[in-house]
């Protein structure tokens, strides 16, 4: 590859990884072309984006993006992958349930990612990275709790309704 198009390449990736919150560094290496299929498809269903890099560019193109991805450079050696996505938790998961569906697979394993602005280094990490809330599960958290205090005032009125209609019949039917 000549400079120029080692410069275009490092341009492209650097601007990539900018148009994503959420930055996964994995090794994918070893898996079989099958494999490799089924967990770029799996990627492809939960809209994160899986790719195969040089380390030597991958670096150089974190170093162009403005932000101090310098703890991740010491696990960027071997065969490397990104994995980059909008929703934080999402590629902690696919590497989670892809190692679980096939058992004899060990791969992919987490290198490092770099999470709502916080750096996750070692492939210890990728349980707390599952659990990690998404936006969409925080909002979903919060309207369900504002929801909780209307609904039992809602259904307090209506049982109280129901008792004084209650009240109302017997006495109603005591006159007549």
């Amino acid at each position: 590859m000549r400079k120029d198009q080692k410069d275009q390449h490092i341009d492209a990736l650097c601007e990539e990884i900018k148009g994503y919150a959420h930055l996964y560094i994995a090794d994918i290496g070893g898996l079989n072309s099958v494999q490799t299929s089924k967990l770029r498809a799996a990627a492809f269903r939960k809209e994160v984006k899986l790719e195969v890099v040089k380390n030597t560019l991958l670096i150089k193109a974190l170093e162009k993006t403005g932000i101090d991805y310098s703890e991740l450079f010491q696990v960027i050696k071997g065969e490397t992958a990104i994995m980059l996505s909008h929703t934080n938790n999402a590629p902690a998961k696919l590497i989670k349930e892809f190692r679980a569906s096939d058992k004899t697979v060990q791969k992919p394993v987490l290198k490092g990612a770099y999470v709502e602005e916080c750096f996750y280094v070692g492939a210890e990490h990728l349980d707390a990275l599952v659990n990690i809330k998404s936006k969409n599960e925080i909002i979903a958290d919060v309207v369900a709790m504002l929801q909780s205090p209307i609904k039992t005032v809602i259904s307090q009125l209506q049982s109280g309704a129901n008792t004084i209609t209650g009240v109302l019949k017997t006495l109603e039917e005591k006159e007549a």
